[in-house]
């Protein structure tokens, strides 16, 4: 078995051919996160299929094991979760890695606990802001402390939460939004959830909450277009299937277009509802991808775009991506770095925008260059791209892809790409 975290470093051999064959991509993380986070809060039993098993969606069924939840995995992408609808102070912190959706949805159905609930993670976590979300839950009167702004949270829970309304600032991140709307069908009385402005980080995520909310019985109404009103109705047991991943679908997609291959999902673009699905039409675009990309709506998409950028036909600028700034790592300039790595000059940064000089020249060059993912999934996934058409192409740390898709180097491999690491 080819697994990234055994190896220090790989290095991807261009395959000189187009990419053929099937691979399925994982279930998506958003929905797996949610899901696991609701059904916890359900009475009864509920059966989650095709869903994610990996760093992200560990860290959340442990800590929901640790607030007292039933949490069993009869195979490989099934998550069976029984709880009776109330979460337990757990007897430690919550360690959630670098997990944003885990971190910050966690965070806020800490107000439902009874008691103390430290939210953390590692050092890349403590760098991610969470005083947004910090703020609009003391609007409800829930005590939240962060001394930084970003992890750990100390939440002091008093066993729910009040009617009422809160305003939340959702330009850094959706997740804050969804946190709220989640925990808010817990409530116990009708709660709003409103925006502070118009702009929100990816508003299609919060689309998937409340879509997964529905599916657990939960009532939303949304009466103006930036908020919603939460019945209290609490949640129901539900079986419930997690559609695979759009966000790793689109290394697989980018990979036939770079090749001229041809990859079956076993699901067409279209049958994907998470925002990235929307890169699907730029990437079936390629090489003539068009001279600005709006990535503020598939945040998760823009790394892959952006190597595939590489090798258009004309430059591309992608613009409305300040929020990657703030992801797992600094991903406007790990991009921007990164390709110019491959040759310089190929990406820089114009304020939070990034320019790809674009040189379709590239293809079937020789280079040395050493991508630093930073520890991010998305940084090790994209760069790989590159490699199916330069040689020379080295992705460190390449054991990051298990945030997300354990799986990715052995569907690469699968498909015909040779990987050459090197032992961590």
């Amino acid at each position: 078995m080819i697994r990234g975290k055994d190896w220090r470093q790989v290095t991807i051999v261009p395959p000189g051919r187009p990419l053929r064959g099937r691979v399925a991509p994982p279930g998506s993380k958003s929905i797996t996160n949610r899901a696991l986070l609701i059904a916890a809060l359900a009475k009864g039993e509920s059966r989650l299929t095709g869903a994610l098993k990996s760093d992200d969606t560990r860290y959340m069924a442990e800590a929901l094991r640790a607030m007292g939840v039933s949490v069993a995995e009869p195979d490989e992408t099934t998550f069976v979760v029984a709880g009776d609808g109330r979460l337990r102070a757990p007897d430690a912190p919550l360690f959630l890695g670098n997990a944003g959706t885990a971190t910050r949805f966690l965070t806020a159905a800490a107000a439902l606990v009874d008691g103390t609930v430290v939210v953390d993670g590692d050092e890349h976590m403590r760098r991610r802001p969470i005083a947004p979300l910090v703020a609009a839950l003391a609007s409800l009167g829930v005590r939240a402390e962060t001394a930084t702004g970003c992890p750990p949270v100390t939440v002091a829970g008093r066993g729910g939460v009040e009617a009422g309304r809160v305003v939340v600032d959702g330009g850094l991140s959706s997740q804050y939004v969804s946190a709220l709307l989640m925990t808010a069908a817990c409530g116990r009385g009708p709660i709003e959830v409103a925006l502070s402005g118009k702009e929100i980080g990816a508003r299609g995520y919060v689309d998937l909450t409340l879509a997964t909310m529905r599916a657990f019985g939960a009532r939303i109404d949304q009466p103006e277009s930036a908020g919603w009103r939460v019945a209290p109705t609490g949640y129901r047991a539900a079986d419930y299937f997690i559609e695979p991943d759009a966000s790793a679908a689109t290394y697989l997609w980018a990979a036939e277009a770079l090749t001229g291959g041809s990859i079956d999902l076993g699901a067409p673009p279209d049958a994907f509802t998470q925002p990235d699905a929307r890169a699907h039409r730029f990437i079936a675009a390629f090489p003539n991808l068009p001279a600005v990309i709006d990535g503020s709506q598939m945040q998760d998409a823009v790394p892959t775009l952006a190597v595939l950028a590489a090798f258009n036909r004309a430059p591309v600028r992608f613009a409305g991506i300040a929020n990657l700034r703030v992801k797992e790592c600094d991903r406007v300039a790990a991009l921007a770095q990164g390709l110019s790595r491959i040759r310089p000059g190929l990406g820089r940064e114009e304020g939070d925008d990034l320019i790809v000089a674009s040189d379709p020249g590239l293809a079937g060059q020789t280079v040395s260059a050493s991508i630093d993912t930073f520890a991010d999934h998305r940084i090790a996934m994209s760069f790989a791209l590159a490699g199916l058409l330069i040689g020379g192409i080295t992705i460190l740390d390449p054991g990051c892809v298990d945030k997300t898709y354990p799986a990715y180097w052995q569907a690469l491999h699968a498909l015909g790409v040779e990987l050459k690491g090197r032992a961590a």
